[in-house]
């Protein structure tokens, strides 16, 4: 009996798992063809695509970083990003925390009305942001992008956000206003240090949406140096068909997703640990 039980699992785990080996090679072979891509000369490419390069070339990398400005679009991609990510936790903390803990009237409708945004297709707004944009000189600006970036995600962090805040006694917070702290210092001092682990898992979520997001920006921004890492690569990507640089454009690429990859695989424990207990407490 035990035999057959465990034979019985060892062919549920087989079969649970060739799907998921099947799924990670048909994700992860694009993205290896990549990066031998970016090392290929165009005539490489041509002759054997699927094949590995016969010499490591940097050549293609050199060439979007200064013949295309792939180096201004990850700066701008990079303080975008940046700011988004800022502004949405200066704004979303302090909201969180009034709707959480203060339960003021009009609170609970107030918090409906966050996470109903999360409901609207942020499609719908694009026009009329880009007319109020314009009204406040703020097309075509990494500023204004960053601010639009910052607001779409508000929802999501404050939801977030709030799950966190829930779960931290309210005895903290009275003992320290009976110590003299004024609300603010109990914000900033207590209840966010409490809530790290939410902040840290909403900015970097924020951060690589901010990084990778290529249609607001499209809309926004009109100036060749303001693209950011996005437009860039789609610029690359619309001359390849005339240029042939297909090298280029895998090593724009490759410049694109590398830090995206990092980031991911240094905090990939806190994220998934972040959203579990946000998920638990929620």
């Amino acid at each position: 009996m035990k035999t057959k039980k465990t034979v019985g699992e060892m062919v549920a785990r087989t079969g649970i798992r060739i799907p998921l080996v099947i799924w990670s090679l048909a994700v992860l072979y694009p993205l290896f063809w990549m990066f031998l891509g970016a090392f290929k000369s165009n005539a490489e490419i041509y002759a054997n695509p699927w094949g590995f390069p016969e010499s490591f070339n940097y050549q293609n990398f050199i060439t979007a970083w200064s013949d295309y400005n792939i180096d201004t679009s990850v700066f701008n991609s990079l303080i975008v990003t940046v700011i988004g990510a800022v502004l949405c936790l200066a704004l979303a903390i302090p909201t969180a925390y009034a709707i959480e803990r203060l339960r003021f009237r009009g609170s609970g409708a107030l918090f409906t009305l966050y996470i109903s945004a999360m409901m609207i297709p942020m499609v719908l707004g694009w026009i009329p942001l880009f007319f109020l944009l314009a009204q406040f000189n703020m097309l075509d600006s990494i500023l204004g992008l960053g601010v639009v970036y910052a607001l779409s995600q508000l929802p999501f962090t404050i939801f977030v956000l709030t799950s966190f805040m829930s779960t931290i006694p309210k005895s903290l917070e009275e003992s320290a206003a009976m110590d003299g702290m004024s609300p603010y210092g109990i914000l900033w001092k207590i209840v966010t240090p409490l809530t790290m682990s939410g902040i840290i898992t909403v900015t970097i979520m924020n951060a690589i949406q901010f990084w990778n997001e290529y249609f607001m920006a499209l809309i926004f921004l009109q100036s060749s140096e303001n693209y950011t890492l996005a437009l860039a690569i789609d610029f690359i990507s619309n001359e390849a068909q005339y240029t042939n640089a297909w090298g280029t454009l895998f090593a724009s690429l490759v410049i694109a997703i590398t830090p995206v990859i990092i980031l991911y695989a240094i905090f990939q424990r806190r994220i998934t640990k972040g959203m579990t207990e946000g998920a638990i407490k929620g």
